[in-house]
């Protein structure tokens, strides 16, 4: 059962990568992490720190304090999936590479955290984040988002459990759709919804 951190440790969490959840840190506050069962040290080079689910619970929850006080605003320079519909961010060329090293950090999660080090296949983290994970690889594939001023890809969470919608704004957009997520290792099917005939996309990471 893992302890509750220190306020040390918890800055090491709450620094991880958003993505990965790969940590930083002295030898000593990675060992204590590991001894608190908050992380774990990858068995293949370069041996590096990761946040087990404990470790990522504690950094998804919201930080103690007065019960009165207000949320505190976005942290700046975390990475956000684009799920559509977000007002534009940070321009395209800076857009573009934060999207570029948030796909290339997963896939070298994929890589560390697979016992024949795939990459070919979703990872853990991409299946308890199913919107955020199939967005990242509809922009990672050049594909953009729907914003207030442009249409595009829009993903949604479903009652499915290991499923997401993926809705776009005509039927070519929906077979690149189709495409980057068949390519980024995702099980994808289409279908009409049956008010208004719309198709759309049912998507899920691909098991074998």
């Amino acid at each position: 059962m893992a302890l509750q951190p220190t306020a040390a440790q918890r800055r090491a969490i709450e620094a991880a990568d958003p993505v990965t959840g790969r940590l930083t840190g002295t030898a000593a506050q990675l060992t204590a992490l590991v001894r608190q069962g908050l992380a774990f040290r990858h068995p293949r080079p370069p041996h590096a720190y990761f946040l087990t689910p404990a470790g990522q619970r504690i950094r998804d929850a919201e930080p103690p304090g007065p019960a009165a006080a207000p949320p505190e605003p976005a942290r700046t320079g975390v990475f956000a999936a684009r799920l559509g519909g977000e007002e534009p961010g940070p321009s395209e060329p800076a857009r573009r590479r934060e999207v570029r090293s948030a796909w290339q950090g997963l896939q070298e999660l994929r890589r560390m955290t697979t016992p024949d080090g795939s990459t070919a296949r979703p990872c853990g983290w991409e299946r308890s984040h199913l919107p955020e994970a199939a967005a990242l690889a509809l922009e990672a594939a050049g594909l953009p988002p729907e914003s207030p001023a442009a249409p595009g890809y829009r993903v949604r969470p479903t009652p499915q459990p290991e499923a997401v919608a993926v809705h776009a704004p005509d039927d070519t957009a929906l077979r690149a759709c189709t495409a980057a997520l068949s390519e980024a290792g995702w099980q994808v099917s289409e279908h009409t919804e049956p008010r208004t005939r719309a198709r759309y996309l049912l998507a899920s990471p691909r098991k074998v």
